[in-house]
């Protein structure tokens, strides 16, 4: 996907009080940041916001993160956190999820989202995907005894892949529709931007949650 640059982002990015910068020096103590010991998920590749936002807005008595490493996107999402006042529970970082267990430490995630990951294609780029074994092990070590993934996508091809790789790792799977949004686990649901195209072209979505 070629993503257009947008003027500024960097600068933005840098000035935002809803970036943290310093992730990594916050390893192992994010309830400094948020400034109590709620349970804190986190988004990979949060695109312009629109999931996590909402999410932060239901949900007070969470803390939220969202993990997004292209500037042009994330500018767009701190152009809606801008917007709610009132909202203590959410920040965002600018990282590549290479990085995630420098991020966050043994058992500090309680829940982890990622909506709509690039598919990459090309069957020598596998292990890139946010769902292929090499990431979940990371996850594993960051999650909660209780934590689990919550993954959606409207691409069949990684969807039959994420499935393969979980049940390869061993995870267990608690739920599983390709066709979520006629499906009783819709309840709830909060849609991100591709979701809501995705859907009104048509196109059945995906979604999995799973755990170690």
């Amino acid at each position: 996907m070629r993503l257009r640059n947008v003027k500024g982002s960097r600068d933005t990015i840098a000035d935002s009080e809803f970036v943290i910068h310093d992730e990594k020096s916050n390893r192992g103590q994010w309830n400094k940041i948020f400034g109590n010991d709620n349970p804190i998920n986190i988004e990979i590749g949060m695109g312009k916001g629109m999931f996590i936002t909402e999410m932060a807005r239901r949900n007070p008595d969470i803390n939220y993160i969202g993990i997004e490493k292209y500037s042009s996107v994330l500018v767009r999402a701190i152009e809606k956190r801008e917007l709610e006042e009132n909202m203590k529970n959410l920040f965002f970082i600018r990282m590549d999820a290479e990085e995630i267990e420098e991020v966050f430490g043994n058992e500090e995630v309680s829940y982890i989202y990622l909506n709509f990951s690039d598919p990459w294609p090309k069957d020598r780029h596998a292990k890139r995907r946010l769902t292929s074994d090499r990431f979940l092990n990371r996850y594993k070590n960051i999650l909660t005894k209780d934590g689990a993934i919550q993954f959606k996508t409207d691409n069949v091809m990684l969807f039959d892949f994420s499935l393969e790789s979980i049940e390869e790792s061993g995870w267990k799977i608690d739920a599983m529709t390709r066709d979520l949004h006629h499906s009783d686990y819709n309840e709830g649901n909060v849609m991100t931007e591709y979701e809501k195209k995705f859907s009104e072209m048509g196109n059945p979505i995906n979604m999995v949650r799973f755990r170690p």
